[in-house]
C-alpha cells in the first residue's frame, strides 16, 4: 500500500486581494504552498505529491519546489478552473492500486501537522474514507434567504455538525470511481468527501486542530504567523 498526496493549487485567491494567488504569499520566509508541501514531504509513507497549478504558474512552482529540496517527491500537473477539475487532473495522472491511499489537502492550509496526517492515513486504512474535522462550537442556525436577508428556520444541534478541514483521504479506487460517477452525472461537489458520500460510501471523521486554518482573507495570514510562532 502506497500513500499519494494531491494539493490543488490553481486557485486565484480573489478574496485575499493580495495581487497574486494566496498560495504564493510568504509565511515565515517561505511561500504558503511550500509550507503545505513540506508537511507531507516529511511523512515517510508518502510516495509522491501531485501539485495541480495553472500552466502560467508551473515554472514558478517548479523553481520553488527545486529550491526547497522537494523535487524528488513532487509532480506538477495542470490545474483546472475548479478544485474538482484540479483534483481530477491529478487523479488521471496518478497510477495507483485500488487499495492505495490518496490524501487531498488544501494548498493554503500550511499548518497541518504530522500527527494529524498520520491519524488520517490510519483512519483510511481502517474505514476506506476519512476527513479531518472540528466539532462546531457556536450555535448552528439553518436559514432561508429572503429579499430582506436571512430568516432562521431551525436550530441544528451542535453534536450533529462537523466543520470539515483537510486532508481528506480515500482508497484510490474508491476516489477514482466516485469522481468518474460525478463527471458522468455532471455533479460538482464542495469537497472530495461530498463526491465520495454521493457514491454511497461512509466517511470517517478524524479530530482536527483549530490551528489547521485555511488562508482565505488577509487576517488569516497574521493568525497563521501567530500559530507558527507558538510551535
Amino acid at each position: 500500500m502506497r500513500v499519494f498526496v494531491i494539493l490543488p493549487a490553481a486557485g486565484l485567491g480573489t478574496r485575499m486581494a493580495a495581487g497574486q494567488p494566496k498560495q504564493f504569499l510568504e509565511l515565515a520566509g517561505a511561500p504558503i504552498l511550500i509550507h503545505s508541501l513540506s508537511a507531507f514531504a516529511q511523512v515517510p509513507q508518502v510516495a509522491a505529491i501531485y501539485v495541480a497549478v495553472r500552466p502560467s504558474e508551473q515554472d514558478r512552482v517548479e523553481t520553488q519546489v527545486r529550491e526547497h529540496g522537494f523535487a524528488e517527491k513532487v509532480r506538477i500537473v495542470p490545474g483546472g478552473d475548479t478544485r474538482q477539475e484540479s483534483v481530477a487532473n491529478a487523479l488521471n495522472t496518478l497510477e495507483c492500486a485500488d487499495d492505495d491511499i490518496v490524501l487531498v489537502h488544501d494548498a493554503v492550509r500550511p499548518l497541518i501537522d504530522a500527527g494529524t496526517i498520520a491519524r488520517t492515513i490510519e483512519a483510511v486504512e481502517k474505514h476506506d474514507a476519512a476527513l479531518v474535522g472540528l466539532p462546531a462550537i457556536d450555535t448552528i442556525k439553518q436559514v432561508e434567504r429572503t429579499a430582506d436577508g436571512a430568516m432562521i428556520t431551525a436550530t441544528i444541534p451542535r453534536e450533529y455538525i462537523v466543520l470539515a478541514q483537510t486532508p481528506q483521504g480515500f482508497r484510490c479506487g474508491l476516489l477514482k470511481r466516485a469522481f468518474a460517477e460525478a463527471l458522468a452525472d455532471g455533479f460538482t461537489g464542495t469537497d472530495e468527501a461530498s463526491i465520495v458520500e454521493r457514491s454511497g460510501a461512509q466517511v470517517f471523521v478524524v479530530p482536527g486542530s483549530p490551528a489547521n486554518i485555511k488562508i482565505t482573507q488577509p487576517g488569516d495570514l497574521e493568525l497563521a504567523e501567530f500559530y507558527l510562532s507558538r510551535r
